[in-house]
């Protein structure tokens, strides 16, 4: 059993009330739009940590971390990038990347909306944990966090995290 953290969106933010969060967990996964490494670094000194960059993330963050991961975890293969749009309207890229690696769980980032979806087509649970950053249009800032455990996902739960213009 691993207890997953899902975050995306930081946009250079990282706070307490996240990092509370990510003690908690056995893994940290970033979406994307990481920011600077200082939010990586934040997480990697108290939990494993598995991201993709974003389109905001500079070079440094690039070479760092890649733009899709596949691994699987626990008997659930699991595909993560940052831009790919939702199921029935996924970009070019990420359909041909879907149907090489037929991940049983999909995350991606990049919209700030978070939204929690089976794709029947693929036969795969589509994530996109929100944004956790006070950046862009989003009015609350979120995350999820679910546990895997011997090829199921369970216990989905969203994690608010306040208005972001409060914050």
């Amino acid at each position: 059993m691993k207890k997953i953290l899902l975050l995306s969106d930081t946009h250079s933010f990282i706070d307490s009330t996240i990092l509370k969060y990510v003690q908690c967990a056995d893994e940290v996964w970033h979406a994307g739009d990481i920011g600077n490494l200082e939010v990586t670094d934040s997480i990697k000194k108290i939990k494993p940590l598995r991201a993709v960059f974003g389109n905001i993330d500079d070079h440094i963050i690039r070479t760092e971390f890649p733009l899709t991961i596949n691994f699987e975890l626990e008997g659930v293969k699991v595909l993560m990038t940052h831009i790919a749009g939702y199921p029935g309207k996924y970009n070019v890229r990420t359909q041909e990347t879907i149907r090489l690696h037929q991940p049983k769980l999909f995350i991606c980032g990049h919209s700030h909306i978070l939204k929690v979806q089976y794709d029947k087509k693929f036969d795969m649970l589509h994530v996109n944990p929100g944004a956790a950053g006070k950046h862009g249009f989003h009015k609350v800032r979120t995350m999820l966090r679910f546990v895997l455990e011997n090829g199921a996902i369970k216990n989905m739960e969203i994690i608010e995290l306040g208005v972001r213009s409060q914050t």
